[in-house]
Order: structure tokens, then C-alpha cells, then sequence
């Protein structure tokens, strides 16, 4: 569906694709944005609307929006937020912080230009900001092209401490159980995690009563983008098992994975839904607001016998089911730059014992504190053998035209671009061969959001 507006800005109702063609071939309407596509009416200034409504059904890493009327649905899609927002502004800060280390001059230190990017601005982390922030850009950016009556959110308020009791089996907590939490009489939760797993490694079984093991904390979904430290996401290991050897594919820590899975989107629903659904009726003071629930939407999808996904819960919300649907669009939010301006190529060595090509980091010391010796049995650089490759840094140092997710066109026929080839001569795109930059017609640079 294509959005809209009249000659003097007013919101009109979507239209078809086809008919959109037919008013900007006629020259009687003419393109306003592309992000959602609209056109702008050149010879209409009124018209007559319909009640249209906004149904989100929020989340922590998926969104399903559903945008209809009593007759049919214009919007049917899934955005996924990005899986690493953390890691992202982790490796910023760490970015920021060996520029400024590396500067020779002294510089005062100063503190009134960080005071609106701190945590206690409005009582949430950055990457939980971010993630209330896009329901918010997302609805904007349909109300003010779509003539928007009423918006449904869901917006369920949940309890970690029940969800967690079911998963694992165990009676719901009541009382005094919510203070006593699994860290309940330890001091530290290294020592709650040392004594639910007996003060023995996982892997091996060494103790450090009886066979005087040093022992560590590991994060089980670490590899897999967890990085909590909730008790289910913590281990026991020693430190004869705690290499960087057994980290890799292969080894015994890589295939560990939590037992249960992480509540973040539980959690991050219940802390910010008053203030997201607050923010939403201050950015459209015209338009009516409703907060559903989880369990009244479960009843609407069996009633209409729809299958379980982001965008049908949002579809069983509110008022308006019209029978015929939008065709599903599903995006995925992307980086708009890649800041990383280095890479670091390991060398590589033949090893001895398999004859084998391996990386240096393979063949290491194998330490992972600096006060254990480099000699140590874990030592693994004695069977380093003919030097393969030395090992180099890429240095980044030309910035192409052409960004993963980017829309471009040649001889008629749009193609995703995945990245470029031949320092820039060619482009990759999705389903199909790479492309010469000669032949590229058009190109519309994406705004945070890849089709998939």
C-alpha cells in the first residue's frame, strides 16, 4: 500500500500501488517521502477518510505493526532490532577510551558535556532507551502520513520470579520468597555460583577442597551474545579448563549453554511500558490510546485461527479485523556506518604435532590471568612450527558509496546490496551476482531498516 496526502498536507487514505503509478505517470501526484512511500497530491486538496487504527504488539527484539481499517489492512510487517546493541556502545566506549589514552597533550578533565548522556537523564541504560525509543519513531513515522484514529499497544506487565518457577518446575513463589532470592545468605554471587556447583568444576570434576583447584567464573552464553550475570548463565571451571584453547570450536566450554533462557523482555516491558505509553500519547495528543494484554490477545488469535507471530498479534489487537490482509514485510534494523577502521590478521604456523596450518592465537600461552606463568602446561607455543603468514593489521582507508541493505536498480530491477567487491568496482547484492557500479541506475540509501 502507498500513503497519501493531499495538496495541502492533509492525511488521506492509503491507496494501491498500482493507482499510485497511474496519478505519478499523469504527473497528478508526485513523490513526498520514500520511508514509508507516499505521494503528494498535486491537484487534490480534501477527501474523505475512514477510522484507521495502530496495533503494535512491542517487544524487546521483535515488533509486529498492523495498520487497518473496517475494509482492509495497509501495514502487516515485523521489525527485529539489532541482537548487539550492548556490544555496540561497549565497543564505543572502548574506542573512545584508547583514543584518549593515546593522546599525548594533557587535556582537563570535563564533565557538564557527559551530563545528558548519563543513565540518571531519564533512569534508563542507553540500549534500553534505544529500545523504547524505535516504538516511538515507528509510530510517528506512520502517523504522520496515515490518518490515525485510535493505537493499540501491548504492553503486559510480567514477573520474572513465576516465570522462572515454571520453567524450572518448581511452586510458584508467595511471601518472603521474593527476598529470598538464589543469592539468598552468600555474600557475593561468585560465592553463590562456587556453592550451588559444590566448589567442583563442571568439566572436570577437580575440587577445591579435596584437589586444591583454583577455580574461575564462566559465562555460558557468551559466545552466544549473553553476557548477564544471572546464576543460569554462570558456571564453575577451573582454571586447567578455563583456556582460551577451550573456548574455541571443539573445546569444552564452546558447545555450554544456559539451561534456562534470559527474561530480558519480560523485564525490559515491565520497567518502561508506563513511560513508553506516556511518551506515545504526548507525541500524538489527537489520537485515542489503548494498552492490551498478552492473554486477551492469545484468546483473539485462536478465535480468528491465526498462527502465533509478531505482526498476528497485532493484528488480533483492537477493534478493526478486516479480511483482507497486507502482504507481510519483514525488516531488520541495521548499522548505518561500520566505524571499525582496523582488523587484525593472526599469523599463522604449521603445527608439529598434526602438521596442520593453525592461527597464533591456537597455538598460544594459553594463560588468561597475567599473574600465571607463560610456561605452564597450558603452554601450547613450543609446538609452533614453519611460519605460515605473519601477522598484519588492515587499515581501512577508503569509504564506499554502496552500504549493506541499500535499494539500488539496474536495467529496471531492484537488488539489496550485501557489500562491495574490487576496492568499490563491484557490488554484492542478494540473489544474484555481483553487480558493476557502472551499471547501477539508482540507489536509495537505507535508514537503519534492511528488507529480509
Amino acid at each position: 500500500m502507498v500513503f497519501v496526502l493531499s495538496s495541502t498536507g492533509k492525511k488521506l487514505m492509503p491507496t494501491s500501488s498500482y493507482r499510485a503509478r497511474k496519478l505519478l505517470k499523469a504527473d497528478k501526484a508526485v513523490i513526498f517521502k520514500y520511508r514509508p512511500f507516499t505521494i503528494k497530491l498535486t491537484k487534490r486538496s480534501d477527501g474523505d477518510i475512514q477510522p484507521i487504527e495502530y496495533c503494535c504488539d512491542t517487544g524487546y527484539q521483535h515488533i509486529g505493526i498492523s495498520i487497518k481499517s473496517q475494509k482492509s489492512e495497509y501495514v502487516n510487517e515485523q521489525r527485529d532490532l539489532l541482537a548487539d546493541e550492548t556490544e555496540r556502545h561497549n565497543d564505543c566506549k572502548k574506542y573512545r577510551r584508547a583514543r584518549r589514552n593515546r593522546k599525548t597533550r594533557y587535556r582537563k578533565a570535563r564533565w557538564q558535556n557527559r551530563k545528558n548522556n548519563m543513565m540518571c537523564k531519564d533512569g534508563f541504560a542507553p540500549s534500553i532507551r534505544n529500545k523504547r525509543d524505535v516504538h516511538t519513531q515507528l509510530f510517528r513515522m506512520y502517523e504522520a502520513v496515515c490518518p490515525v484514529k485510535s493505537a493499540v499497544f501491548e504492553m503486559g506487565q510480567f514477573d520474572t520470579q513465576i516465570l522462572k518457577a515454571e520453567a524450572e518446575g518448581k511452586p510458584l513463589p508467595e511471601g518472603a520468597d521474593y527476598q529470598h532470592g538464589e543469592t539468598y545468605g552468600y555474600a557475593t554471587l561468585r560465592e553463590a555460583v562456587f556453592a550451588r556447583d559444590g566448589y567442583a568444576c563442571i568439566c572436570c570434576g577437580r575440587s577445591a577442597i579435596k584437589d586444591g583447584a583454583i577455580l574461575r567464573i564462566h559465562h555460558l552464553g557468551y559466545l552466544k551474545g549473553d553476557r548477564s550475570n544471572r546464576m543460569d548463565n554462570l558456571a564453575t571451571v577451573c582454571t586447567k579448563c578455563h583456556t582460551s584453547k577451550n573456548h574455541k570450536k571443539g573445546g569444552k566450554l564452546y558447545d555450554l549453554k544456559p539451561k534456562l533462557k534470559s527474561f530480558k523482555g519480560a523485564s525490559f516491558m515491565t520497567s518502561v511500558r508506563f513511560d513508553m505509553f506516556a511518551r506515545l500519547k504526548a507525541s500524538a495528543p489527537d489520537v485515542d490510546f489503548h494498552m492490551a494484554y498478552g492473554a486477551m490477545t492469545k484468546l483473539r488469535r485462536k478465535e480468528f485461527n491465526v498462527k502465533k507471530t509478531h505482526s498476528n498479534d497485532a493484528y488480533c489487537m483492537g477493534d478493526l479485523h478486516p479480511k483482507h490482509r497486507a502482504d507481510f514485510m519483514h525488516y531488520k534494523k541495521c548499522r548505518r556506518n561500520n566505524r571499525i577502521l582496523s582488523k587484525f590478521y593472526d599469523a599463522k604456523y604449521v603445527d608439529i604435532r598434526d602438521d596442520k596450518i593453525k592461527s597464533g592465537q591456537q597455538l598460544s600461552c594459553g594463560r588468561t590471568n597475567r599473574s600465571e606463568s607463560r610456561r605452564s602446561d597450558k603452554n601450547e607455543r613450543i609446538y609452533r612450527g614453519q611460519k605460515v603468514s605473519k601477522g598484519r593489521v588492515s587499515v581501512r582507508r577508503q569509504h564506499y558509496q554502496y552500504r549493506p541493505g541499500d535499494m539500488i536498480w539496474t536495467q529496471g530491477i531492484k537488488y539489496i546490496v550485501k557489500g562491495t567487491q574490487d576496492k568499490g568496482a563491484r557490488v554484492a547484492v542478494q540473489g544474484h551476482l555481483p553487480l558493476s557500479v557502472k551499471k547501477i541506475e539508482k540507489c536509495i540509501h537505507t535508514s537503519g531498516w534492511m528488507l529480509v
